[in-house]
């Protein structure tokens, strides 16, 4: 598959919907901390038909981070699709395999469900919209 182009980021929506949720959780609740990917390539695999097609698509998955570092097993979920059904389950079925430096309150680890994209990206592909927000 060559330069095989899926990309993984850790972080909100945007501000309003970050201050949003943070409204919902108590402060008591709140970590001081994100939960941060430790490793710099996530792990997700393009399916090989999509490539073949070069379909691309943006993924955003919701996790629970446990104190650990490690993705609960039965958290994750899609919270927006990319529309092709092979790249949902692709980020569903990698997701589990990921590793962050957990959340934080207080300088204790605990766990955090945080939004996760996942952007398949084919180098043979045209440009995304959202890729040239700015």
């Amino acid at each position: 598959m060559g330069g095989l182009a899926v990309l993984g980021t850790l972080g909100c929506v945007g501000e309003p919907a970050r201050q949003t949720a943070e409204a919902l959780i108590p402060s008591a609740l709140r970590p001081d901390e994100l939960p941060v990917l430790e490793d710099d390539t996530p792990p997700f695999v393009y399916p090989r038909s999509a490539w073949d097609q070069r379909i691309q698509g943006n993924v955003l998955l919701r996790l629970h981070v446990m104190a650990d570092g490690r993705v609960h097993a039965d958290s994750t979920s899609v919270v927006r699709t990319s529309g092709v059904p092979v790249l949902d389950s692709a980020a569903l079925a990698t997701a589990q395999r990921l590793r962050f430096r957990p959340a934080r309150r207080g300088g204790q680890p605990v766990g955090a469900s945080v939004r996760f994209p996942v952007l398949f990206r084919h180098p043979d592909g045209p440009p995304m919209p959202v890729d040239s927000l700015g």
